[in-house]
């Protein structure tokens, strides 16, 4: 491996592979690059053989503190060690280890940052002798607890707010079920942290609500601001910061400032003004979701979600965060923030700041039951006092250029505590700094350096003896890697017994006889070594974290850990990041679901035999509390109820539905019967209304009219008169 590289000088030998060496002594080998071990067996002195390792130096490493109260709260230890340095080969995985608890009875600052939008007003109502309350609970928690109070509405803009002349001073104007409110704002300090919770009941009595347009309100502006105003918030850097967030309807996010025509991103600085408001609440955008999470770990603050809705699904994109669904009075909220509290404090998670890119870590947690979870950065379900460690692995991928000074930082999340890592490269070899210009070993005109010359422009030569473009046939026997093949390996040309390789639009060509390339491994998706590991003459060397022929399957195993904490369920295994089930009839991502598995009796029987007998794989104590929650009730002996009759249980089920059957026939006859009866009636009642006397019915005409005239019928008796007998 080590002699089929490219190396031609000591720096570059030792990038191939952690385990090879270089010999820097003026023998002739065939090779400068190998295992030390064969590098001493074919004559060179260990005095020259160039092979840095790894290493780790510890700085400072206080003990662990127990208490977090006393006269040492300002000295209180929770990570350990505090400082290291490493010195990486590049290649070379190297272990540290760190240990991490939760003292008692740690200080508490608790900041309650309330939506006072109109629709909050009775959870206002509720929390006007919260600070009295709280202080009584947390005071069984921890004997240092401060409590602060701020407030939010929205941008008091279009069209997030009423801005019309006559709702400026109200903008309840005209709102007949609440008519007076203040105008709105988008975030007030109202009381620095205190350890006096009368001022905090002092002021809530004075808060009233204002009244924004749209459902949405402005608490990332709010958020953002309490988290890095930290001097007029009050926050003390010995504490356990706790931000409360009650609301009862999602915030703002980034960008929707566009709609007010604010399109300056946030700055993630502090705004407050000398009335402790918010004074760019019209001038930025809504901070982003990214921001939020960076200063938030930045001033180590746990943010608390209380809220009416279950619609903060965004909150995994958060590290520190806990959602707990708050009643619509916020009559729960004193147990929401306790249930916070213990949740925060119940976990341990670690985060990396300032990672270098070329830089692999990865992680093994081992908790309280002393099992290592292999990619693990977090351990839940600990007691106050409890201590975790780590197992971190780092390995340094490339060398950065040469005075780079690089460093990270690990700190468990909402942690003041951190431990700051130092890296220093083993790239350069130590017999460079004896390097000769112009050495007669190298003809005069080429370097004399780790045993090699590096010959000036236009020479070659293992002494610089040839010129380029001299060749022979005594020199082309030197460049075929053996009999029968093709001089350098037909990818370069001879000159003066040394291949010189082509170039290549896909990679670099190199090796004694241009044998190899950094493009000809295997890949997946199309992607060399998957991204995860570097090309090294047909093989991929894959990063700290990844294995396989393609670098494509990840050793990470977070994604296998079920909800009760166990490693695919326990009805597989973690392959690649995830689970393969081996249990017959198991499925789902982490091997959770089962429908043929054993029943109940069978999942609870290690937690029968820890409990009653005190033997099993959970007899450990400590484990089989925390694992096994049941309450077990032995019996003497268990009634069993014989079976039913399959004919019984089939004659049973027919004449059920036969009878279920004659019931609905029977309903829909008597409902069709009543039915009719109430439309016959009806009828009859129409019948009956519609028969008038033709005298008195107003519509009826008579088909014969009789009109009555009168006559003068003398006139008719002089004209007939004796004319008649």
């Amino acid at each position: 491996m080590c002699m089929s590289g490219s190396a031609t000088s000591c720096e570059e030998c030792l990038l191939i592979h952690p385990s090879c060496a270089w010999c820097a002594q003026e023998v002739c080998l065939t090779s400068r690059c190998d295992f030390s071990q064969n590098l001493l067996k074919r004559g060179c002195d260990e005095h020259f053989i160039e092979y840095p390792t790894s290493s780790i130096n510890v700085l400072q490493n206080i003990p662990l503190s127990s208490k977090g109260s006393g006269s040492t709260q300002y000295d209180v230890v929770q990570i350990m060690p505090q400082k290291i340095s490493l010195s990486l080969r590049p290649g070379d995985q190297t272990w540290f280890s760190l240990q991490v608890r939760q003292v008692e009875d740690y200080p508490v600052d608790l900041y309650y940052l309330m939506d006072l939008s109109l629709s909050m007003k009775d959870d206002l109502d509720t929390i006007r002798n919260l600070g009295t309350k709280l202080a009584h609970e947390m005071g069984k928690l921890t004997s240092n607890f401060r409590l602060g109070f701020g407030s939010f509405v929205d941008k008091n803009m279009s069209p997030f707010s009423y801005m019309a002349p006559k709702y400026q001073e109200n903008p309840c104007n005209g709102y007949k079920l609440f008519p007076n409110c203040v105008p709105s704002f988008g975030f007030r300090h109202i009381l620095s942290l205190t350890d006096k919770v009368d001022r905090f009941n002092e002021e809530v009595q004075k808060q009233m609500v204002s009244r924004n347009r749209d459902a949405p309100e402005g608490g990332f502006d709010a958020i953002l601001q309490a988290a890095v105003c930290k001097e007029k918030i009050g926050w003390r850097k010995e504490a356990l910061h706790l931000l409360v967030f009650a609301t009862d309807d999602v915030p703002h996010l980034a960008l929707d400032g566009r709609l007010g025509g604010l399109v300056h991103p946030h700055d993630g600085q502090c705004h407050l003004n000398d009335n402790n408001e918010y004074s760019a609440s019209t001038k930025m955008d809504y901070p982003s979701l990214a921001l939020l999470g960076e200063k938030l770990a930045e001033n180590n603050i746990f943010l608390n979600f209380a809220v009416t809705k279950r619609l903060y699904n965004f909150t995994a994109l958060i590290p520190g965060t806990t959602v707990e669904i708050l009643d619509q009075d916020s009559k729960n909220v004193i147990q929401l923030i306790i249930a916070a509290y213990n949740n925060i404090r119940s976990k341990v998670e670690l985060s990396v700041w300032d990672h270098p890119e070329d830089l692999s870590l990865s992680f093994t947690a081992t908790c309280q039951d002393g099992n290592p979870l292999p990619g693990l950065r977090k351990c839940a379900d600990l007691k106050i006092g409890d201590t975790v460690s780590f197992n971190v692995s780092v390995e340094a991928r490339s060398c950065p250029p040469r005075g780079t000074d690089r460093r990270f930082t690990i700190k468990p999340v909402g942690f003041k505590d951190r431990l700051e890592v130092a890296v220093d490269y083993e790239c350069d070899c130590g017999c460079s700094r004896n390097a000769q210009n112009n050495s007669v070993i190298c003809s005069s005109i080429g370097t004399y350096n780790c045993g090699t010359c590096q010959c000036e422009p236009g020479y070659l030569g293992a002494r610089c003896e040839c010129q380029e473009g001299e060749t022979s046939n005594m020199f082309l026997s030197a460049c075929r890697e053996s009999e029968g093949k093709q001089i350098c390996s037909g990818r370069g040309e001879c000159s003066c017994n040394q291949c010189l390789c082509y170039e290549s639009e896909f990679g670099k060509i190199y090796g004694s006889f241009c044998e190899c390339d950094d493009f000809s491994c295997a890949r997946h998706k199309g992607i060399l070594c998957s991204g995860h590991g570097e090309c090294h003459c047909g093989e991929c060397k894959c990063h700290a974290g990844y294995i396989g022929d393609n670098c494509n399957c990840s050793t990470e195993t977070s994604g296998c850990i079920s909800d009760d904490g166990q490693m695919c369920s326990g009805r597989g295994s973690c392959v690649c990041g995830r689970c393969q089930c081996t249990e017959p009839g198991a499925f789902g991502e982490t091997c959770e679901k089962c429908p043929t598995c054993p029943d109940a009796c069978g999942t609870k029987r290690e937690c029968i035999e820890c409990r009653l007998f005190n033997s099993g794989r959970l007899a450990d104590n400590e484990t089989c509390q925390r694992q096994c929650k049941d309450h077990i009730i032995p019996v003497e002996t268990l009634k069993c109820v014989r079976g039913p009759d399959a004919l019984m249980v089939l004659v049973a089920v027919v004449g059920s539905i036969l009878l279920v059957g004659l019931l609905l026939l029977a309903a829909w006859k008597l409902v069709i019967t009543i039915h009719d009866r109430r439309e016959f009636a009806r009828f009859q009642s129409a019948r009956s209304r519609a028969r008038y006397e033709m005298a008195s019915n107003p519509l009826y005409k008579h088909p014969i009219s009789t009109h009555f005239v009168e006559t003068d019928f003398s006139m008719y008796s002089k004209s007939y008169n004796g004319g008649l007998h």
